[in-house]
């Protein structure tokens, strides 16, 4: 049974990801940080969990596998977006598109190292290739997390069987990359190769299809 953790569980992308590899017969471990929100996830394991700190995040791997089991999976969709590049707006954006994603993986590397199939999936943005003053701060740390994942895909080169995978939209939801796109496209990772996937950047950009 493949287990997958999913953070940023609330979010309409979470909630869809989460409903869709359930349905796929994925055992899926939410984790946010709302407790009355989680509840209402489509999981077989909620979590709630601060993942700006790094002490919970460590108790938080330690849980899982105490109660679930060793993951096979993490999709990190934690974030969010402000314009800006002052100092306040930095301060905002920092700790939800950078440390989380930090934090989280380095929690979670063995895991997805030891597993047949790892698979790190996580969102990337068009906008990260086309800085502008007004969304610095953003296009900046967006650069810096995917800097991040090129890492990680590097250290897993070698072995061949974990994948660190970005989807890169230029919105989710409205007139950007449906929530249902998106989640469809996660279920497929699996049943990929993970010498095609590692290190790769799919566009869904294009991809209005539900």
């Amino acid at each position: 049974m493949t287990i997958v953790v999913v953070t940023g569980a609330t979010g309409d992308a979470g909630r869809a990801i989460c409903a869709t590899l359930t349905a796929a017969g994925t055992t899926v471990v939410a984790v946010g940080s709302d407790r009355g929100r989680l509840e209402s996830v489509t999981a077989s394991s909620r979590f709630v969990c601060d993942l700006t700190d790094a002490a919970a995040t460590l108790e938080l791997t330690t849980r899982v596998r105490a109660e679930v089991g060793e993951i096979d999976g993490l999709v990190h969709l934690v974030g969010g977006w402000r314009a800006g590049h002052e100092a306040d707006d930095w301060d905002w954006l920092e700790p939800r598109v950078l440390t989380t994603l930090r934090l989280t993986t380095l929690a979670f590397h063995d895991d997805l190292t030891a597993a047949p199939a790892g698979r790190l999936v996580t969102i990337g943005s068009t906008s990260a290739a086309r800085p502008t003053w007004g969304g610095a701060n953003y296009a900046t740390l967006k650069t810096a997390a995917d800097a991040w994942i090129a890492a990680i895909a590097s250290g897993w080169r070698k072995a061949g069987t974990a994948a660190a995978v970005t989807l890169v939209v230029s919105s989710i939801g409205g007139t950007g990359t449906p929530v249902e796109t998106l989640a469809a496209r996660v279920v497929t990772l699996w049943d990929e190769g993970a010498d095609i996937l590692n290190g790769s950047h799919l566009d869904l950009t294009q991809d209005k299809s539900i």
